[in-house]
């Protein structure tokens, strides 16, 4: 797995995770008509290595050459030193562990790189598989945020995670 400057030829691994259904459930996502969706890919990931505000890498299975998601830095506090952290992994790059590696690269660049002192994220209740890789990785539960999404006739909350760079220093990622 590698992380990396998002490229054209990404788009063909992010189209695929951004129409499928697991994917959009568990992002929150809502599945957007077809050509408005290849327009919206085009320019949207066409202008994301030149963000200065946040950092959006391709996550690249190494084995096959293909993008299978992407790792986001974003809402960005200089005056803090923190972000917000959200990451898509497709169909592709599910159950192998390129997850979990992707995260631990991705927020250890955080912390020793951009020397970020918090990195925080939020994950639904209905997606345990991603708190259990948060939890792997370090990040602690803080809070619930109550009925924060629709899901069909009922309601879900979210729970906010973070972990702190004096925890990732002791830790790396392997609490």
């Amino acid at each position: 797995m590698v992380l990396r400057p998002f490229v054209d030829a990404d788009l063909d691994g992010i189209r695929v995770a951004l129409r499928d259904p697991e994917v959009i459930r568990l992002t929150g996502s809502t599945p957007d008509d077809e050509a408005d969706q290849e327009k919206i890919l085009r320019r949207w990931y066409g202008t994301r290595n030149a963000q200065p505000d946040r950092l959006d890498l391709a996550v690249v299975d190494r084995a096959a050459d293909v993008c299978v998601g992407e790792v986001v830095f974003n809402e960005w506090s200089a005056a803090n030193g923190s972000c917000n952290f959200r990451v898509l992994i497709g169909p592709a790059g599910r159950d192998r562990g390129l997850g979990t590696e992707a995260i631990r690269m991705f927020v250890g660049y955080g912390f020793e790189q951009l020397g970020l002192h918090r990195i925080e994220l939020e994950v639904f209740a209905f997606n345990p598989r991603a708190r259990r890789v948060y939890e792997k990785v370090g990040f602690v539960a803080e809070g619930v945020l109550r009925d924060v999404k629709r899901d069909g006739d009922g309601w879900v909350d979210a729970t906010v995670m973070s972990i702190l760079s004096h925890e990732w220093d002791r830790h790396r990622g392997r609490p």
